[in-house]
């Protein structure tokens, strides 16, 4: 029998997914700032001010405009 947790571990994608607001738009992509403050770069393309979902250097759709909560523990 395969170890469970491995089997679990293989359900889950292995670069996150981000979301951030356009900042920057150049020819090659945009600059997305993340809810942390940090600036990333990523292909595709948006307006400035717009959500979007980020995942592996490259924006695959528009987010929603939600509030952004920090839970800490």
């Amino acid at each position: 029998m395969d170890n469970l947790y491995q089997i679990f571990k293989s359900l889950l994608p292995q670069t996150p997914l981000l979301a951030g607001t356009v900042v920057a738009v150049f020819q090659t992509g945009c600059s997305v700032e993340l809810p942390d403050g940090s600036v990333i770069s990523a292909r595709g393309s948006a307006s400035i001010g717009a959500k979007v979902f980020v995942r592996n250097g490259l924006i695959e759709g528009e987010a929603p405009n939600l509030s952004v909560v920090e839970v800490t523990l």
